[in-house]
């Protein structure tokens, strides 16, 4: 590790620095009408994963942006989180990455050179695990530092997988482990074992590749990824989008073992208690839940996991593929609901 904290030059971390949702609703609401373009697939109307436009009748651009401030102390490792976490959103929509650039703002003065050059580095290396250049970007000089990419992909029109089309007895699928922010914060405090830190990077530098081949699969109609608002709210998005409801079962949910541990103890993230003030009313929970519970639910992920919604009968399959690409903690974790548009756990 860097003799250098990166994580002491910013007040967050992660895809915890998001804006908590409620508070993003209210900034975004009432903009100014905006244009609307024929060719336009995917916009904001459902908070969906990144943006859609239609090429031709066999090519549609994906295009999305990510960035945030160091989870970790580490400058490579930081770079490698952000990179895979920026590529997440071009998966999620069923796309293949083709390119990226690079969005680099940086405390010059309290980070060396070589710090900032590794930070690069690990991102660099991401992407050319993905197959994709880094073909440029922007720098600035600011107070923390913050590291992302924007990405862009390219999808078949037909085959651009959004956060609305779930139907009503879909399986929901989880593709990784959750505790991401509970691990980031004991590490904040320099309290995470040296198996924590390894699960964590095992599980944030881990490409969603899969996403890629599910938007060829019939049976899976909605698919996003888990990051800053958490499980709860990436599922209610999936909600909102299909006119559903959803059922979650605790007890077979993924958990990192390190962040299980953690959260039992007490562990949670700040931002696990403004996603839940933001749509803990749309969130059916059991009596007398224990509040750790609710911290995993509400437990801001970064670069974290795919959720499919899928039909019963293409379950196995998509399990058999997020198998086949090393996702070892993927697994079934609810189903969609018709009904009121909220989620229950169980």
């Amino acid at each position: 590790m860097t003799a250098i904290k990166l994580t002491q030059f910013s007040h967050g971390g992660g895809c915890g620095c998001k804006i908590a949702p409620a508070l993003l609703g209210e900034i975004l609401a009432n903009m100014p009408a905006r244009l609307l373009h024929p060719n336009l697939m995917v916009g904001t109307e459902t908070g969906d994963d990144a943006a859609v436009y239609r090429l031709n009748d066999h090519q549609a651009i994906v295009a999305t942006t990510d960035f945030f401030m160091p989870i970790v102390d580490d400058p490579v490792d930081f770079g490698r989180i952000a990179a895979t976490n920026a590529l997440s959103d071009i998966y999620a929509m069923g796309a293949q990455p083709i390119m990226a650039l690079a969005i680099v703002g940086m405390p010059i003065g309290k980070l060396p050179a070589n710090v900032i050059h590794d930070i690069l580095a690990g991102g660099e290396a991401v992407c050319a695990a993905a197959g994709i250049p880094v073909a440029g970007g922007h720098s600035i000089d600011s107070p923390e530092p913050i590291y992302g990419l924007v990405a862009l992909g390219v999808v078949h029109p037909d085959k651009v997988k959004r956060n609305t089309g779930a139907q009503a007895g879909d399986v929901l699928i989880l593709g990784k482990g959750l505790g991401i922010g509970i691990m980031s914060a004991a590490l904040k405090k320099g309290e995470l074992p040296e198996e924590g830190y390894r699960q964590m990077l095992e599980s944030t530098t881990q490409l969603n590749v899969a996403g890629s081949t599910l938007a060829h699969m019939q049976g899976v109609h909605a698919l996003t990824d888990v990051t800053g608002f958490a499980l709860l709210g990436h599922l209610l998005e999936i909600c909102r989008g299909s006119r559903l409801g959803a059922v979650i079962e605790f007890d077979r949910l993924p958990i990192l073992p390190a962040a299980l541990e953690l959260a039992r103890d007490g562990y949670a993230t700040g931002a696990a208690a403004r996603n839940w003030a933001s749509y803990g009313q749309e969130v059916s929970l059991p009596d007398g839940m224990a509040e750790w519970k609710k911290n995993l639910l509400c437990d801001p992920q970064t670069s974290g996991g795919l959720l499919v919604a899928c039909a019963p009968e293409a379950a196995a399959d998509v399990l058999d593929l997020f198998r086949q690409e090393g996702f070892g903690y993927a697994c079934e974790i609810g189903t969609m609901v018709a009904g009121e548009i909220r989620a229950a756990v169980r």
